[in-house]
């Protein structure tokens, strides 16, 4: 069975994907640290303890295949795809073995350019757009998840 895994620290669409989950009957487990309080209905709270990439590192020890894991870091979704799972962000775009390369290449050059005192723009103010999109993607590899259990 398919399950929903959510890198939750900062993440905007939390509430939206415990609701679409539900729809699908499917299980939603938030994982944050100690720092954030994640406590929501209708989805288990995986509290992990600060430090760098923690949350990511307990997170993907706990993907099986064709789970589903919600984040905007590529470096999580890199792990995530490597034990086929399937990976999303907040804005609906799915990371695949096709785009993460790129994604990352671009993460590391603007770090670069951020220790060479440079300064990068920041992302843009959210949208409904933003959360239409997450909704539609996220829907869309949920239905795909499902046919391939199916199999």
């Amino acid at each position: 069975m398919t399950n929903i895994l959510v890198d939750a620290d900062g993440c905007p669409v939390v509430d939206l994907t415990i609701q679409i989950a539900r729809q699908y009957k499917l299980l939603v487990y938030l994982f944050c640290d100690t720092a954030h309080n994640m406590d929501r209905d209708r989805a288990e709270t995986i509290m992990v303890s600060k430090g760098a990439d923690a949350v990511d590192f307990v997170l993907v020890n706990r993907v099986k295949e064709g789970d589903i894991v919600i984040t905007q870091d590529y470096g999580l979704a890199a792990m995530v795809l490597a034990k086929r799972g399937l990976v999303i962000d907040q804005n609906g775009r799915e990371y695949t073995s096709d785009n993460i390369d790129q994604l990352l290449h671009s993460r590391h050059i603007a770090k670069k350019i951020r220790q060479a005192g440079g300064r990068m723009k920041g992302p843009k103010k959210r949208q409904k757009e933003n959360n239409e999109s997450f909704e539609n993607g996220f829907k869309a590899l949920i239905i795909r998840s499902i046919k391939k259990e199916e199999l």
